[in-house]
């Protein structure tokens, strides 16, 4: 299918604008800014009061998505410093929105001046244009993964309170790199496993072979994908709504709305379509509190509802679309060129996808927890 000019308003559109960049129901947050403008930002309306907000614990998990961590991801350098301006006191939310800010430090727009009239294949550049009949051409504006700042800060919000209210656990790790697969045990493994590698994939051996190959990848100006596995515990029963807001239907809307996200599965996903139905099936148990499952195939979901049992899963992500080989394209004006890339770019989206993943789950089952905390009453 061939490229069409944008032939649409390019101002006053005779409608309103849709609310984009607005994610939860009762947990919401909405984030703001460009890859290449002055600050990256984001409000979380509907933080239950009394929360404690911890800074550093904040910081920690943004110091987890930043760039420049390492020789495997992109060598901008930003500190990516978190400014809260609104919604904490005495370090808990207030029930107020709760507004945070990062600066962009390290941002070079001019670097991207040669793409003003180029779509870069595989990305955003075209799409965009399609859409508003304008684009930002400095790293792609609001489809760059910088965007994810927001995400990741509320995440962590997110993450305290879970972890207070209900003893939830979430946690995210690189399970493959091309066809490097890693040996990963869902229900045991930890942070610490996870931060033992820059490729954050817990397993030695298979983290040491990721690196090769994303250096390997790198040096012939080319880029990897893979996928991302995590693992949600201690979440309660009851968690999600039937048919349409379905719990896992949700995690999959979250997870997948991160760039460069192309696959989600659940339990255990499209490999139980090899199995039979006696096989796939979890027999319940008895258990101290109600019905344990024997197995867990289902991946702690059932019917849209969480059962008690650890909701696990995967997330498949393309290799990154900037690499520094030359590609056939076009030109704004549908005339064919070339491009390679200039610039600080991922060469794997891997390592720095964890904490993204890890923040939509917790921003999904903070939502839904508020939910259920609703339907269920005072009492």
């Amino acid at each position: 299918m061939g490229l069409r000019r944008w032939t649409g308003p390019v101002a006053d559109p005779p409608y309103p604008a849709h609310v984009s960049s607005v994610y939860g129901n009762l947990f919401r947050i909405s984030t703001f800014g460009e890859s290449h403008g002055p600050a990256i930002g984001v409000i979380l309306d509907g933080c239950p009061p009394g929360i404690r907000i911890d800074q550093a614990a904040i910081q920690a998990d943004l110091d987890r998505r930043r760039p420049g961590q390492s020789r495997l991801v992109t060598q901008r350098q930003e500190g990516d410093e978190v400014e809260i301006l609104s919604g904490v006191f005495e370090g808990h939310s207030t029930g107020t929105p709760i507004a945070m800010l990062v600066r962009n430090a390290d941002h070079k727009p001019g670097a991207y001046d040669h793409l003003k009239d180029v779509f870069r294949p595989s990305h955003a550049d075209y799409s965009y244009l399609a859409k508003y009949g304008r684009r930002d051409h400095r790293g792609g504006g609001r489809s760059s993964a910088r965007e994810t700042i927001g995400r990741v800060a509320t995440g962590a919000i997110a993450r305290r309170f879970l972890t207070d209210t209900f003893g939830t656990e979430v946690i995210a790790w690189v399970d493959r790199i091309h066809t490097i697969e890693a040996t990963v045990d869902s229900n045991t493994v930890t942070i610490d496993d996870v931060e033992s590698s820059p490729t954050r994939c817990p397993d030695p051996d298979a983290a040491a072979a990721m690196v090769s190959a994303i250096d390997d990848a790198r040096g012939r100006g080319d880029s990897l994908g893979g996928v991302v596995g995590f693992a949600a515990r201690g979440v309660p029963p009851g968690w999600g709504e039937p048919v349409f807001d379905r719990l896992e239907a949700d995690l999959a809307k979250g997870i997948m709305s991160l760039p460069a996200c192309k696959g989600f599965e659940i339990g255990s996903g499209f490999g139980g379509t090899l199995m039979t139905g006696l096989e796939h099936n979890d027999p319940y148990v008895p258990g101290a509190d109600g019905p344990e499952l024997a197995s867990n195939r289902s991946g702690g979901v059932q019917g849209g509802i969480s059962v008690g049992a650890p909701i696990y899963g995967r997330a498949a992500f393309k290799p990154t679309a900037t690499i520094a080989s030359e590609q056939t394209t076009v030109t704004t004006d549908i005339e064919a060129t070339t491009l390679a890339a200039r610039g600080r770019h991922d060469p794997c989206v891997l390592p720095r996808a964890v904490p993204m993943v890890e923040a939509m789950i917790l921003l999904t089952l903070a939502d839904h927890a508020l939910r259920q905390r609703a339907l269920a009453g005072p009492n």
